[in-house]
């Protein structure tokens, strides 16, 4: 029986690639894992939006209403949109359906329990943070199969002999994860340290209102992602000291410490402790005192820090490999719902 991975939710695909620039951390990883996959099985993604078929390296693009037609498909994955997964099951009895989750749902979606459960849609998560917090979030309802993969970075992404400018602070998010308050800290900053400055990389696919912009601050647009791996090498630190945004994974994050940027993150929040790893790269993002201390500390000795091996590429992919049985179906199809 062929086998398929469906993809439905995803507007971005293989139509926009990692070294164009433009791609958020959902976008990256879902690239990724279907060109990881693609190596397996075949793949294929139903995209909003689309109008016609395609081919690319990461497997065949196709409309999503294609998704729901008479098809061998046996494995869909939906990215976000649960209503969309409860949907093919209607079309689809037989069929495994995973909802592929990256985001916290609203509290208008706690009906998601009940309507994934009597669907059989299982989910998975991009963190154990994650999971932890949907199950919290699902309390007294009945819960589906929840499970997690974190998201992927590159195995050959390191350190190289690059030097840093210890006065070099990077923000290299959309603007809605924090920017504001990460001005307002990087403001108090630089009245103690009146040498920092900061440079803003922002992806580009949302407009934010972040208010009155702090003197020392460059912004540098939306970056291909070898520009903005080449920003990070030659800064102090990533500075992400804000409290308001739950990252469930936090892409940006484990990237920096795979090329050894330390990241100056609030602790307690989303994926945060989880993705960092140690307590010296977390710190209270209310307390200015603090942030500064940590600030002073690293320009004197940054700290040495790494990528976790379970964040690579290689054991992501083995991971969704498990997942989907592929190791023991070499050759079957494959569509990916995105």
């Amino acid at each position: 029986m062929s086998r398929s991975v469906s993809s439905g939710e995803f507007g971005c695909g293989c139509r926009v690639r990692l070294n164009k620039g433009g791609l958020g951390g959902t976008e990256a990883t879902v690239l990724r894992v279907s060109l990881a996959l693609s190596q397996q099985t075949e793949v294929v993604h139903f995209q909003k939006g689309r109008e016609a078929s395609g081919s690319t390296p990461a497997g065949s693009m196709r409309p999503l209403e294609d998704a729901f037609a008479a098809q061998s498909t046996s494995t869909f994955i939906v990215i976000n949109a649960w209503k969309v997964a409860c949907k093919l099951r209607k079309d689809h009895p037989d069929a495994r359906i995973i909802l592929w989750l990256h985001i916290h749902p609203g509290r208008h979606n706690r009906p998601m329990a009940q309507a994934l459960t009597a669907a059989r849609v299982a989910l998975i998560c991009v963190s154990r943070s994650h999971a932890s917090a949907l199950r919290t979030f699902l309390l007294n309802r009945p819960l589906p199969f929840i499970d997690f993969i974190h998201n992927p970075i590159a195995d050959d992404l390191t350190p190289d002999a690059t030097a840093y400018d210890p006065n070099r602070l990077l923000f290299a998010s959309s603007p809605h994860k924090g920017l504001a308050q990460v001005f307002a800290q990087f403001r108090t900053a630089r009245d103690a340290i009146p040498s920092l400055t900061l440079a803003v990389a922002d992806p580009g696919y949302l407009a934010w209102d972040t208010g009155p912009v702090p003197d020392g601050v460059t912004f540098l647009g939306a970056l291909p992602h070898a520009a903005l791996i080449a920003q990070m090498r030659r800064s102090l630190c990533l500075f992400y000291p804000q409290t308001t945004f739950a990252e469930t994974f936090g892409l940006v994050m484990a990237e920096a410490n795979a090329v050894g940027l330390p990241v100056l993150a609030h602790h307690g929040i989303g994926a945060n402790a989880e993705v960092l790893g140690d307590t010296e790269q977390v710190v209270d993002g209310t307390d200015p005192d603090q942030i500064v201390a940590r600030i002073r500390t690293w320009r004197s000795l940054r700290p040495k820090v790494a990528a976790q091996p379970h964040f690579r590429l290689a054991a992501v992919a083995k991971r969704w490999s498990v997942q989907l049985d592929l190791s023991c179906s070499a050759g079957s199809q494959t569509g990916k719902v995105v």
